[in-house]
């Protein structure tokens, strides 16, 4: 596995299986993470471009006060509704798992966290080299 350099000291990985299970889990979460950590740079950047967007550390409190306009535009999107922004997201959510974990149109893949084809438009898979670097990086990020 990318980024395993043998130190268990809990003793996970006696199971290989559950070992992988536990290695899918960390890599989604890492990436979630990763999207979370420029979700909190991104609209203070938007702020400085000359958006009026709250910082990121208040932004889910204004749904309650004024509610929520999606880049400071009422007209996109004006969410007011906090139950209804959070059965979006999981109805959103679900959907998206449940069409990665099936394999979607697209068929499904012998590596469901990195299965290249359409998912990887910019070709990196192509050099398995690079590929097994860029794993690691990912891990190694993910785990920051």
């Amino acid at each position: 596995f990318p980024g395993d350099y043998g130190w268990d000291s809990a003793g996970l990985s006696a199971d290989p299986i559950t070992f992988k299970g536990y290695r899918e889990t960390e890599v989604i979460h890492a990436r979630w993470a990763m999207l979370g950590a420029l979700g909190c740079l991104f609209p203070e950047l938007l702020n400085k471009a000359g958006f009026n967007l709250p910082v990121w550390f208040k932004a889910g409190g204004t749904i309650f006060d004024q509610g929520i306009d999606y880049l400071g535009n009422p007209n996109l999107v004006h969410a007011q509704s906090a139950f209804a922004v959070l059965t979006t997201q999981v109805v959103l959510m679900g959907a998206s798992e449940a069409y990665r974990f099936n394999g979607g149109p697209l068929g499904s893949s012998s590596d469901p966290l990195y299965p290249g084809g359409a998912f990887d438009p910019l070709g990196f898979a192509k050099d398995p080299s690079k590929l097994a670097e860029l794993k690691v990086k990912e891990i190694k990020n993910g785990r920051l």
